[in-house]
């Protein structure tokens, strides 16, 4: 069967935008995420989906865990400090407070609400691994609404 795939098309699913962070020892890092989704209730499982070149894939098939910061509509000034891919010891969250709680991944103080997760499995069937992680730990930080990709302009996608 010829595959008959518009490209237009997947960029419709709507996604959200996370600000995906991990710890390895003394190290931190953050990235955006978007590949995320909530797979079970009972015990509460999700998956995240990270590039196997990105700086935080490595650091957290090295520690496995991670924390997913959930954005509220009105960050979109987040998306550049976390998308870029600037020298790995270049310290993103400089201008951005954060907590530290039960995993030591970094959790940004004024995210819409947060989830921490240990790594209990990984798949590699493309280009993206993905993580299933065992939350935790979650809570609610602030009110507001969460940033979908719908809320940037194009400047910030891609």
């Amino acid at each position: 069967m010829k595959e008959q795939i518009d490209e237009r098309v997947l960029p419709k699913l709507t996604n959200g935008i996370y600000v995906l962070t991990t710890r390895k020892g003394e190290e931190i890092n953050g990235m955006i995420a978007t590949w995320v989704s909530q797979v079970s209730f009972h015990p509460p499982l999700i998956i995240i989906c990270v590039k196997e070149e990105r700086y935080s894939h490595h650091m957290i098939k090295d520690s496995d865990l991670f924390a997913l910061n959930i954005l509220r509509e009105d960050q979109k000034d987040l998306v550049p400090v976390f998308k870029s891919r600037v020298n790995r010891k270049a310290d993103k969250f400089k201008n951005v407070p954060y907590l530290i709680k039960d995993t030591g991944a970094p959790i940004i103080k004024e995210a819409l609400a947060f989830l921490e997760c240990k790594v209990i499995s990984s798949l590699d069937p493309g280009d993206h691994t993905i993580f299933l992680g065992e939350v935790i730990r979650a809570e609610i930080l602030q009110d507001g609404r969460p940033l979908t990709i719908h809320h940037l302009d194009k400047h910030y996608q891609g």
